[in-house]
């Protein structure tokens, strides 16, 4: 299989190659939390690129939870000119352009909230950066079910040809998926139906509000590496049920904030055993394996819903392993475009065997320090890449080129004060409510 095959999805849509722009935090809302003229740059570079379809990172439902300060927000039609510029910038060349919709739950940093919601009070274990979570009730559920439906409705106004639920890395969805997170007694905790109840309403209402037609996707953990957390079997379970609900492309990742396999990182001695990684999995990215599993159960059942892997692939090799033998329909990238926007042209023209993009070392997944068995200094230095990327985004949406190099610690430090700056400085937005 090329990576430059098109492929139609169950809804209708056409993608132009096999290679997906996954999605990354870019942090350049302005105050109000609204799209800028930088996404714009940044998608724009990132259309012409070469890939079939573009994710946004983390677009939050509530202003009043968010993943990092920087996040734009769409609850309302406040900010929905600059979303149309956006939308514009990043279809050219006939790229998709799929918002990814998210709530944090309890990744939301203190910075931003005292009092997160979770769907149990279990906090969580990082640091101390994160506030101990409100248990959500009834009427919270609900609230996010129709916030989530709102801003899929305000995308589809904006330009955006598609939207992505965000129920991986440790997300409010992946928080009710995780039976070590959702404690609940009620019927949203207990069996996996259950757990899965709020995405598969997120799910419904989506489509209630945009119509028939319109994409949407989801990112799914293939597993929370923790024991006795969600683990593959529930994993392929619940790719069943979202191609019974119509969802058009899944997105197969794994790990949250506590347990990094979404940034490669395999040596938590408190998670479980990684089969992939036991049976000597081709290395052909984190997830792979799961990925496959995941298409051969969605195919044993006659599902046509298309899968897509991200994480660690970096090989052309690679990734033909993962379109031909695996099955699997596309293949996600995303820190290799922080420095090579043009990457996936590169690729489809067969510039070289494999990704090469310069910055930053590799993640602390494939660190051998011995100082990474210590969790404190693990989570710095994975904080630190993830800082190093986020400034190498910047500078690409300000017009500039990225660095060929600079000292993690001190983008770290520059990242941290940028945060806390943008949240001291954000402002209420004007509200116009969407009907």
């Amino acid at each position: 299989m090329n990576i430059a095959t098109t492929l139609e999805l169950p809804c209708s849509v056409r993608l132009k190659s096999r290679i997906v722009k996954a999605a990354m935090s870019e942090g350049l809302a302005d105050h109000h939390d609204r799209a800028t003229e930088g996404h714009c740059r940044l998608y724009e570079k990132w259309a012409r690129g070469g890939a079939g379809l573009l994710i946004t990172g983390n677009v939050m439902v509530d202003r009043q939870y968010l993943e990092r300060p920087g996040n734009v927000v769409l609850e309302d039609e406040s900010g929905l000119a600059a979303l149309r510029a956006w939308a514009a910038a990043g279809t050219i060349g006939d790229a998709q352009l799929w918002m990814q919709m998210s709530y944090p739950g309890r990744q939301c940093p203190k910075l931003i909230s005292k009092e997160p919601l979770a769907p149990s009070a279990v906090p969580l274990d990082l640091l101390g950066n994160f506030a101990k979570p409100r248990e959500m009730s009834e009427g919270d559920i609900e609230d996010v079910i129709e916030r989530f439906g709102t801003t899929a409705l305000l995308a589809q106004r904006a330009g955006f040809t598609g939207v992505q639920i965000n129920a991986a890395h440790g997300y409010l969805l992946s928080q009710f998926l995780s039976p070590k997170v959702n404690q609940r007694k009620d019927s949203w905790g207990g069996s996996l139906a259950n757990r899965a109840r709020l995405l598969l309403a997120v799910i419904a209402r989506i489509r209630q509000r945009v119509g028939e037609g319109f994409p949407i996707a989801v990112k799914l953990n293939a597993a929370d590496f923790q024991r006795g957390g969600f683990d593959i079997k529930d994993s392929c379970q619940c790719a069943l049920w979202l191609a019974d609900a119509g969802v058009g492309l899944l997105e197969v990742s794994g790990g949250d904030f506590e347990h990094l396999r979404l940034l490669g990182y395999r040596g938590d001695p408190e998670t479980a055993e990684d089969p992939a990684v036991a049976q000597g999995m081709v290395k052909a990215g984190y997830f792979t394996d799961y990925a496959i599993a995941i298409t051969t159960a969605l195919k044993n059942e006659g599902k046509a819903m298309p899968v897509m892997v991200t994480g660690g692939g970096r090989s052309r090799e690679a990734m033909k392993y993962v379109l031909t033998v695996g099955g699997v329909g596309f293949v996600g990238l995303a820190r290799p475009f922080c420095t090579t926007p043009d990457l996936a042209n590169q690729l489809l023209r067969g510039d070289g065997a494999s990704v090469t993009f310069s910055g930053s070392s590799s993640t602390g997944g494939e660190t051998h320090h011995g100082l990474m068995r210590f969790k404190t200094y693990r989570v710095l230095r994975v904080q630190s890449e993830v800082a190093w990327y986020a400034r190498q985004l910047k500078k690409l949406a300000a017009g500039h080129d990225a660095e060929s190099s600079s000292s993690l610690a001190l983008a770290l430090i520059k990242h941290l004060c940028a945060d806390m700056s943008h949240s001291m400085s954000r402002k209420p937005p004007t509200i116009a409510v969407a009907k």
